[in-house]
């Protein structure tokens, strides 16, 4: 089984451009009014709705194998980024938050023991 999670944003176009041409996202499915969007086995997707109806709960994660693999997004994002990547002791991970166009947070994170991707 597999899963898609959907947001609602008023600024659809410019979001898609972040996570494809920032994160390196792939448009998995287009359709009228929703956008689909794919890394790794990883859907979300972003559907059109009014201005000052965009939703910026929850938080969108993307694991990495390796702490390469996060320093490589802090690059990637920009001044996006909230922090520099550190080690959370008490989830046992090395992350960072950053904000998408929205300003829906968005974390990069890798496990530091054996967790398989």
């Amino acid at each position: 089984m597999t899963g898609i999670v959907f947001f609602r944003t008023a600024n659809r176009e410019r979001v898609v451009d972040w996570y494809t041409e920032t994160v390196g996202a792939a448009v998995w499915l287009e359709q009228p009014g929703c956008t689909i969007l794919a890394v790794d086995d990883f859907r979300f997707g972003f559907c059109d709705t009014e201005p000052g109806e965009t939703e910026t709960e929850g938080i969108v994660t993307f694991l990495t194998e390796d702490r390469a693999g996060v320093e490589e997004f802090h690059d990637r994002v920009g001044e996006a980024a909230r922090e520099e990547p550190h080690v959370n002791e008490q989830y046992e991970i090395y992350q960072f938050f950053a904000d998408d166009p929205d300003g829906r947070t968005v974390e990069f994170q890798t496990f530091l023991h054996g967790v398989e991707l």
